[in-house]
């Protein structure tokens, strides 16, 4: 197994200054993956570029690094299948950034981005994939049929990208601590039991409830009373103990006229 013991020490300082490069500021659609002990073999997932017959999928390459890296240029190989004229079945890329194009002074930054170019501007002329060559010269409908065939089985999936604020005020707030307990009037039922609230509903909120300027219903009558009936029962008692007081009063003050009423007429006679 191939470990950073097969690259020189400065080719390993090198490289690990551009992998931490690429993991803090990752080219457009380009994930790199870092294995500390190995710089040799660099692993990538690309994603297709919109708008080409590739979008909507994941790619996963791979760039291996001879001893002699950056003098000759790495080796790019295609771990997922895919459909396109300069990529080879056994996932091969042929570039000429990787080839007679190649210059020490590229970065794998460069290589990565003429990658995922090719996507998007594929080179029909120079095909490793003879079949997707030739269709795509001929007919492009047909080779992106296939294209998108091919990213459809064989690639993975984007993962889903987490909007800011996205947590709805629904979850944000515990439903579990609120006190506050709302009566329907039109689902009130007679006879319910009804537990008491801080916000009892009062006949105005009936009346608007109901239609706007309606009377309210027996049933959301019934419920204002059955919301109630703790309190106005107790309360009920000494209310009709004071009316009766009220009409006994009232009983004496009319008998007591009666009887000086008759006291006058007697001493008129």
């Amino acid at each position: 197994m191939a470990t950073n013991e097969n690259l020189p020490p400065n080719v390993i300082k090198q490289l690990a200054r551009e992998l931490k490069n690429l993991d803090e500021t990752p080219p457009e659609g380009i994930k790199v993956g870092v294995n500390d002990d190995d710089f040799s073999t660099i692993y990538a997932d690309i994603e297709g570029p919109a708008g080409t017959p590739y979008e909507n999928g994941v790619f996963r390459m791979k760039l291996i690094l001879s001893r002699d890296f950056p003098h000759s240029p790495p080796k790019g190989y295609f771990l997922t299948k895919i459909f396109h004229p300069n990529i080879a079945s056994n996932g091969e890329i042929c570039v000429n950034t990787l080839k007679r194009d190649w210059n020490p002074s590229l970065g794998l930054r460069h290589v990565l981005i003429v990658v995922r170019c090719l996507l998007i501007e594929p080179f029909p002329e120079s095909a490793l994939n003879e079949q997707a060559g030739k269709m795509l010269l001929e007919n492009y409908e047909e080779y992106a049929r296939h294209a998108r065939l091919y990213t459809g089985i064989h690639a993975l999936k984007p993962k889903p990208k987490l909007k800011s604020g996205a947590r709805s005020e629904s979850t944000a707030v515990d439903q579990s601590n609120t006190s506050v307990c709302i009566v329907d009037p039109k689902t009130a039922v007679s006879g319910a039991v009804v537990p008491p609230t801080p916000l009892a509903p009062s006949l105005n909120t009936m009346k608007g409830a109901s239609g706007g300027g309606q009377e309210p219903t027996t049933a959301a009558l019934n419920s204002v009373v059955e919301i109630g009936v703790s309190s106005g029962a107790a309360a009920a008692a000494p209310t009709q103990a004071v009316s009766n007081k009220k009409e006994g009063g009232l009983a004496k003050g009319q008998d007591k006229k009666k009887i000086d009423a008759r006291k006058k007429s007697l001493k008129r006679l």
